[in-house]
This record gives structure tokens, sequence and C-alpha cells, in this order.
């Protein structure tokens, strides 16, 4: 009997499906185990062969923890929300829902083809109006929620409003926009529309001004990963940075919960570093300089209050609100220019842009200790969201505020001793102070820093600011809140409406979810409303509690609903709690499932995720945690990020002026163009000339130059893109190898968390192997040949040592490794001629997460009956391992001469006697005497002479 791997795969794979093999339920009797991959958005191009990479790796993990008597749960769904579909929908007048289905069922068909374990009964879409039942109603939930510093949780926001008519803010620290103070006659005097925009200084999901990257052609909000260099990534349009009125989520608040759980999971340290680096917590102080001839103040935060003394300039974020303050009537037109010429610049470029620009507000501060005038210039290089959009520059000791220095020709003082600052900063928090104050300058009474190693003076200036009420010691965070607001269709609905004084208003929880309407056009309605705006039926009548056309607004029962819609990241917040529970139309996830599944203990997915998803879906999961429905705090216990897999470009040469294309080894004797040629009819190298005739109708007569009869591409690594023709679809693999040798060689390629080539020049080794496999079996011209004989000594060794090396390989993700282990056993076995089932059946069960289809195959065809997923993995005997002879290397004077076998339970003194005596040990003693002979046990002999 042949491997026909077509016909076996397809059988299985059908047979899983019928016999729902890989469906999962809550089983108390088993330890559970919750393995999952990043959730994919389905594009309309499908898969290439890169993106299984982290599907494949998963899969093995999941398979082996249920071999070894886990309950695991290993789920797939579709983050099917998204502008790419929009945009498609805006080209093509199609819905986005049509083509994001069709999409889905692409992936899907090429999914089923590789053999994942996925229980696809918990498939969840984000798209889904009973998905985003529950994305809005988290939303809801935090909207009527705020966060207690003290308690470090969110509480229910009527807590708050009970505050506020006992007491006020008095004695209160919670989360929030901006610090208020008022007393509870204050707040009772209030009217109702002033209580509520109150309380959106509190709550947890609020209406707030905020900058944006702002695409004017694309009419919306864009994160900073879809810009770059000021236009969009889809559609290269210009982008703009703009205040706008948003919905934001306050995930600010929980920065200091975000840090320190970084310290209970199981992640890289670099991604721990990452993510400690976005959240960027910084201890400092808080500090006032007032304006010269005004009664305004600057409120600055400083991590390094000791080197006040430094401050010769003061710089403004462009978007602050000081700018249009402090911006005298001078200086007005050379601001808004400046102003003009940076709003299309991303935080991000900001961010990593060394070039310095600026302008002149015409304003000055008074520095506080010495009453000293200091000029406030405005420049991109500081950002409105980090402290309050206004720093003071210190040049001498920071790198950008050098720059910028050298760049406009502002002082520069020295505060630390033996400093050089003639060619740069000197930014290390060490050393003694100097110049603080400069000699002949006006002596701040209490501080005098001169000669303090530099914590001690960050501790005497903070001390000094709190006694003066210069201002007052802060932790400051980097981490923004959340932009949640999107100006497109294609998302989840805010279940919001606006009340007659215009404030929102939420939809009840029983009345959700909130479905998109239907609208004539994906576009902004012509006086600039997000597309929402164009649907007919879009208002919300309280009375009956439902969905209205906007005709019917009244403002009395009827009020219009929010036009924007949730960002991406809404719906891939919280999925990992839904594939809990994914049916449930009653809650997120019930108790009883989410008790039972509790996190995750495998994720797997790209490093491009660590500071969006991964931050975001953390916090989401923290204020669920709160409310009591996640069972725990931190979602992902242990992270893998998986490398990328990267094209191998192939290249033919194309002789200048010609219609003629010369082989590789050949073109250095031609002036020749390089060409990208589609790798699929390249193989090994080696062009298919008809396919490349047929491929273009530019090459139909084509004439080649070729080498030995044949034509040899070049090539190069580059990235998987279709405009390098350098993409492989993973349907063309199976097809050809099928996806058992697909899956081990996406292992084999290299180690899971390094980027890679894809070379298809070594598959056919892989397929080689899973034959040779086959061939232990039915061995005997295609006949079975397993046979029930006892295995011998050497037959056990090569199972156990394989049994013991994948099962460490797989708890290490070293994939590549195990593959490499499967071939060198697969050979002594083969060396060996066994084809003894005590030794076949637990090697299939081995490699049965690595290739799931040939092993389910031989494992019914060894007589079982149920499926290769039930077995139990194999434990290895170390008894077996135990090496009957060793080599030793024997040494003269430190020379290796020669090698001996010896038996490997010989002691020290026999070891001794079979070196000397061997025939071999003459030639090279001649008659000496040994002054000392070294041996060390199972390696080495070294005589001495």
């Amino acid at each position: 009997m042949d491997y026909t791997f077509r016909e076996i795969e397809k059988k299985w794979q059908a047979r899983w499906v019928a016999d729902k093999t890989y469906e999962v339920k809550e089983d108390d009797r088993k330890p559970k185990y919750y393995v999952l991959d990043m959730f994919p958005y389905p594009s309309g191009a499908g898969l290439h062969v890169g993106h299984p990479l982290g599907y494949i790796a998963s899969d093995i993990y999941a398979r082996y923890k249920r071999l070894q008597g886990f309950n695991v749960l290993h789920p797939m769904g579709y983050d099917a929300y998204g502008l790419p579909a929009e945009q498609y929908a805006i080209q093509t007048g199609q819905h986005p829902e049509v083509t994001t289905v069709n999409n889905i069922n692409r992936y899907r068909e090429q999914l089923d083809k590789i053999g994942f374990s996925f229980d696809w009964s918990r498939e969840v879409r984000t798209c889904a109006p009973g998905y985003y039942h529950w994305t809005q109603w988290a939303f809801l939930k935090m909207f009527g929620s705020y966060y207690c510093n003290r308690t470090q949780q969110a509480r229910p926001i009527e807590d708050l409003v009970k505050a506020f008519e006992t007491s006020g803010t008095e004695d209160l620290d919670v989360a929030c926009t901006e610090v208020l103070t008022f007393t509870a006659g204050d707040w009772k005097a209030m009217s109702r529309k002033e209580q509520q925009e109150t309380l959106m200084n509190y709550r947890l999901a609020y209406l707030g001004d905020t900058m944006v990257n702002w695409c004017p052609k694309l009419g919306t909000v864009l994160a900073n990963d879809e810009v770059s260099e000021g236009l969009s990534i889809r559609g290269g349009y210009p982008v703009e940075q703009k205040v706008m009125r948003q919905w934001c989520l306050r995930v600010s608040a929980y920065a200091q919960r975000l840090l320190e759980g970084l310290e209970r999971i199981d992640w890289t340290e670099s991604l721990k570093e990452t993510q400690r680096n976005w959240i960027g917590r910084s201890e400092g102080a808080q500090m006032y300089f007032s304006i010269a001839e005004s009664d305004k103040k600057i409120e600055i935060f400083t991590t390094r209050a000791d080197t006040v003394f430094g401050v010769t300039f003061m710089v403004l974020a462009p978007e602050s609100e000081y700018v249009s303050v402090l911006t005298t009537d001078e200086q007005k037109a050379e601001v808004e220019a400046y102003l003009e010429s940076v709003k299309r610049r991303t935080e991000r470029e900001r961010i990593s842009d060394r070039r310095m620009t600026g302008v002149f507000s015409g304003s000055y501060a008074i520095h506080p200790m010495t009453n000293e005038p200091i000029p406030v210039w405005i420049s991109d290089y500081v950002l409105a969201g980090y402290g309050t959009g206004a720093i003071m520059a210190v040049p001498a000791h920071d790198s950008r505020d050098y720059t910028f220095a050298k760049q406009f020709n502002l002082p520069i003082i020295p505060l630390i001793e033996g400093c050089d600052v003639s060619e740069e900063s000197f930014d290390a928090k060490e050393g003694q102070m100097m110049n603080s104050p400069m000699a002949g300058k006006e002596q701040p009474e209490g501080l005098v820093l001169n000669g303090l190693n530099v914590p001690d003076a960050i501790a005497k200036t903070k001390r000094y600011i709190e006694d003066k009420k210069l201002g007052y010691v802060k932790i400051n965070y980097r981490l923004r809140d959340a932009i949640f607001s999107r100006q497109r269709y294609w998302g989840e609905p805010f279940p919001i409406y606006y009340d007659a004084e215009g404030m929102p208003q939420p939809i009840p929880e029983e009345c959700l979810p909130l479905r998109l309407p239907d609208v004539d056009k994906f576009l902004p309605t012509e006086t600039g409303e997000p597309p929402l705006g164009r649907a007919t039926t879009w208002a919300w009548d309280c009375e009956k509690r439902q969905v209205v056309e906007n005709t019917k607004i009244d403002r009395h029962t009827v009020f219009p609903l929010e036009l924007c819609t949730m960002p991406g990241f809404a719906g891939s917040s919280a999925y990992y709690l839904r594939y809990m529970d994914p049916h449930n139309d009653k809650a997120l996830v019930s108790r009883q499932a989410g008790e039972y599944w509790r996190n995750v203990d495998l994720y797997i997915g790209g490093t491009e995720h660590a500071t969006g998803h991964l931050i975001y879906s953390r916090f989401w999961n923290k204020f669920l945690y709160d409310l009591g429905v996640s069972c725990e705090e931190e979602p992902y216990k242990k992270l893998i990020n998986q490398g990328m897999i990267q094209g191998r470009s192939n290249f033919v040469y194309r002789i200048v002026g010609t219609n003629q294309f010369v082989s590789l080894h050949l073109k250095d004797n031609y002036e020749v163009t390089p060409i990208h040629v589609d790798v699929n009819i390249v193989e090994n190298d080696q062009l298919d000339i008809e396919a490349f005739r047929n491929w273009n109708p530019e090459y139909k007569d084509a004439e080649f130059v070729l080498e030995d009869g044949r034509y040899i591409c070049g090539w190069a690594i580059e990235k998987m893109s279709k405009s390098m023709f350098n993409v492989v679809n993973p349907d063309v693999i199976v097809e050809k190898f099928g996806a058992d040798t697909l899956r081990l060689y996406e292992m084999f390629l290299g180690p899971l968390e390094q980027s890679k080539p894809w070379d298809t020049n070594g598959i056919d080794g892989v397929h080689r192997f899973l034959k040779r496999l086959w061939g232990l079996f039915y061995c005997q011209v295609g006949e079975w040949g397993v046979t029930s004989d006892e295995p011998t000594a050497d037959e056990l060794k090569a199972l156990h040592k394989l049994i013991k090396k994948v099962t460490y390989d797989i708890e290490h993700f070293s994939y590549n490794t195990s593959v490499s282990a499967f071939m060198i056993c697969l050979n002594e076995l083969t060396s060996l001629k066994c084809h003894k089932r005590a030794i076949l059946e637990p090697l299939l069960i081995v490699l049965a997460p690595f290739a799931p289809h040939i092993t389910e195959e031989l494992w019914h065809a060894l007589g079982n009956t149920t499926s290769i997923c039930d077995a139990v993995w194999p434990s290895h005997d170390e008894q077996y391992l135990v090496e009957s002879s060793v080599t030793y290397a024997i040494s003269f004077n430190g020379k290796t001469r020669f090698s001996l076998e010896l038996s490997a339970d010989l002691s020290r003194e026999e070891v001794e006697k079979a070196a000397l005596t061997h025939e071999n040990s003459a030639r090279w003693i001649e008659g000496k005497t040994p002054k000392k002979i070294i041996v060390v046990p199972h390696k080495i002999v070294n005589i001495v002479l």
C-alpha cells in the first residue's frame, strides 16, 4: 500500500469533523489547558505559508497536552471588523459584511486543509451581533464606572455620586482627567447637565478632547500603526494631528496594575520590558512656572527636580493649550505657520525623529528659584500626552533638550562636577552637584545642592518644592488613555444616545445588541458626519426601547444615537473569555465556564501586538476582573511570539534591450536587468521555461541562454509580498506534498521565535521522511509488515531517546530540533530493520502532534479503534538510555592517537589496563615507562611519558 497522502488527509479531516474529535466540554475529571492563537483578521488575499506558522506551533502544543491527559480548549475565530473591508466596500459598493464572510470562508477552507485541532463549535466573529452584544455591554459597564486609587479597582459611578452628595471631592483619591475641587453644596447646586459633565471627568469610558491622527480623505481617526510619514498606510492619504471630541477608555487608571501584573506572568523579558517602557512609570515633581507680566502659570512634570538650576528655556508641545495663551501678537504668524507644518507628524514619528524644529512663543516664564526670565518655545519633540505637554528644558543633561539648545543657540549650564557638555549632554543620574545655584545668583532659602550626590539632590529638591508650595510630588505614567471612536461604518455601534441636553446616555442593557443600521454608502455624509449619519433608521425611542427613524427625533422620547463606531481592538480585547462560553445569551461567560477555564495557559502570536492589543486586552480583563466576570486578573499566563517567515524571491536576468534571459552563472558575461519571477514556477531555483512564457504575455517569445540545458534563477530573502511574486500559497504545498509535510517543514525551518526564509528547496527531504516512515509499516512491497516481536536494546534506546528529546523540545518550543530528532530516529530504526509494534506504536504517538494525518492512519492500521488524539503520551525510561559501551580517546602526552570502545561499567584500573595493553599503544610507548595515566571516565585516557 502506497502513501497516498491526499486521500489520507481528506479522509481524516472529514472523519474528525464527523466524530467531533476536537469539540471540548468542561470536565472536572480532567485538568484544563487553554491554548490560544492571536485573533486573525481575514484578508481577501487568504493565507500564505507564513501565516500558519504560529497556528501549527499552537496546534502541536494543544495536541501534546491532550495526549498528556489535559482537557484542551483550542478555539479559533475572526477579528472581522476593520478598515480594509470598509475601504473595499467603498471602492466596489459591496457591503463589507459580504466581503468579510467571503474572506472568512476562504480562510476556513485553507485552515481545514492543514489539519488543525480547532474546536470550530466555539467559533466567534466580532461582526456577529451575538458577539458584539458583549463588547457593547462591557463598554456600558465602563461608562458606569470610575476608578478608586485607594482600593485599586473599578467602582460603580453611583458610589462616586453618593460621595459628592456627602462631602464633595474632599478626601477623594480617584482617577480623573482633571483634578477638580468642589463641596457637597457645590455639587447639589449644579444643574443636571453640569453634574453629567462633571461625572464625565471620572468615568472609565468617557467623552474627551484628545489629539488624534485625522485622515480627511478616509474620514476617520487612525491608530499610530495605521500611519507612516504623515500618510495613511491604507491609501497613502495625508494624515494630520487634530484635537477632536472622542470616546476614550481610561486605560491610564490601570497603569500601576498593568506594571505589577507583568511580574506574575511567563512572558519573555524583552516583551515585558517593551510594555514597561510603554507604560512608562516615572516618579518626580509637578512644578509651577509663573509667566512674566501675567497671572498665568505653566505646570510641568519632571523626574529630575535636581536639575532645576540648569533650566534655560521651556518648551510647549504644538497641541498644548498653553500655546494659544502664551503666543504673543508679534509671534502669532510665525507660530501658526509652524503649527501647520508639523500637524501631519504622528507622535511615533516625532519620538523617533532626531531633527529639531521649533518656534519662539514670544513669552517668558519666571524661574521659580532664581526669578530670572526663561524663554518659552514651541516644538514637536515635546508630546501633549505626557505630563502636561510642557517641559522645563535642561540641555546639559537631556539629549533632546541639548540638540534643541544647539539648534537655536540657547544657554547650556552643566550641573554635575567634571561632566563635559561641549559635544553632547551628560544624561547619567550620578555625580556631585555644582552650579546649583551658580555663583553670584540669588540663593533660594534652604536650597543649596552643590556637593550633594544626584539622588540626595533629587530628594532635597522635591521636599523644597512641596514645602514652598512650588508644586507637589507625583508619580506619572507615559501610558495614554485609549481613543475609542472611529468615524467609520464597519465596527461595533456605541450603545449610546444623546438626550435633549446633548449628554450621552446608555441604551438599557436588556436592549442589547444595538445592531449596525443599513446605509446607502459607506462614506461620511456631505456635512462631514460619520457614515452612520446616512442611516434612515438610527435614533433611539426611549418609550418603545428600540431604534427608530431619524426623522422621529423630537428630544422628548426619541433621541439621536452615537454616529461613531468602536475601533478594531474593541472586539479583540476579551475574545478569549467568549471562547469559554460562546453561545451564552445571558452573559459574556458563565461563572461555571469561567471558573473552569480561568485564563489562557499558552498564547501565541506576533510581536507587533506588544503595545497595542496586549495592553488593551490586559486592561479590559482587569476591568472585568473588578466586576467579578473574569476569574483571573491576567488573561494570558504564558506568551510566545513566533517569528516571521520571510519570502525567498527568485530572479531572471534579461539581457538589456532584448527579450533574452541568461541563466544565473552566465549573467556576468552580459549587461542584464534582474526581474522578480513568480516563485511558483521555479523549483530548486530551476525555472519552468514554458510556465514562464505563459506567465506574462510580455515573455511569450522569450529566448534563453541556458547552462547545462537548464535556466537557473537568482534568489534573495525579502518580505513575502505579492509585488515580489514570492508569496507561496499553502494550498499549493498541501496539494503537492500534503499537510503533514507542510506542518513538519514549517517547524523544521528554524527556531519558532526567530524569523526565517521560506525555501521550498528543502521540502522534498521532509516529504521523503514521511514516505520512509510509511515504509516501516508497509515494508514488503507495500504490504503490511508490522510484527509483535520483542524489541532489542538498540531499538528501545532509539525510541526512548526520541521520547525524551521531543518531550523536552515541545515544552521548550524547540520544534525544529524535534523534527531533526524524528529523522535521526527513523534512520536508526531503518538501519536496525525495525518493524515492531512495541516501537512503532509509541513512535506514532510522539509524532502525532506534528503530523496528525499520517499518524492517525497508521494508528488505525495497527488495529486501534479510537483516535490517536486520545492515546497516552509515552514516558521515556532512563534504563534504556544507559550506554553499554563508551568510546575513549587514547592520548599520549596530550595528543590523541586512536580511540578505543570499552564497556561502560569498567573500573578506572580496568580502563588503564585496556589502554596500555592495546596493540596500538606499543608504537607510542616504545619501551618507555608511563609517568602518569589520567582517566576521564567515559571520555579520555591520557598517558604521560
